[in-house]
Order: structure tokens, then C-alpha cells, then sequence
């Protein structure tokens, strides 16, 4: 079995690092909000029983978010949109 480290700190999200909040396996996708009110977007894995989006404050990234040692993702992420964009 993996290890899950807890995330302490923000600035150690990547993109090809696998995260697990509540027992749900996440892709990280990028950061919005405020410096002072900031938002972290992941994605739930393919196989996954969860299909949505997940959005977390600096708080709930903290205490909820736990990287697994040992298993990465491909760094590139392709977005509906992106993807629709590159047809026409």
C-alpha cells in the first residue's frame, strides 16, 4: 500500500502528483482566487466513483488533501473546452 503524506504546504501541488481527499483519488489542476481568499481546483481520477470537480480552500487543503507517495499522473491535462477549441 501507499504512503499519504498530509499537504502542509500549497506551493508542493503539482500536476503529475496524485492526491487523496476522503478516500477519493484527485488530480491537481490549478490555483484562483485571492492571495488572501486562494481556491485549488482538482479533478478525481479516471475510475474514480466521484465525476466532479473538487474546489478547496487553504483550510480544507490542509487537513483534507494527502499526497500518495509512489503513484503519479501524466503532467498534461486536456479541459472540454480546450479540446473543442483545437477541432475548429
Amino acid at each position: 500500500m501507499n504512503n499519504l503524506n498530509l499537504v502542509y504546504d500549497s506551493t508542493l501541488l503539482t500536476n503529475s502528483k496524485v492526491y487523496q481527499i476522503d478516500r477519493t483519488l484527485y488530480q491537481y489542476l490549478h490555483k484562483t482566487g485571492t492571495r488572501e481568499h486562494p481556491k485549488y481546483h482538482f479533478r478525481p481520477l479516471a475510475g474514480q466513483r466521484k465525476k466532479a470537480d473538487l474546489l478547496l480552500n487553504h483550510k480544507a487543503l490542509t487537513t483534507r488533501c494527502y499526497e500518495v507517495s509512489g503513484m503519479s499522473t501524466s503532467a498534461s491535462v486536456i479541459s472540454q473546452e480546450s479540446l473543442q477549441l483545437s477541432i475548429f
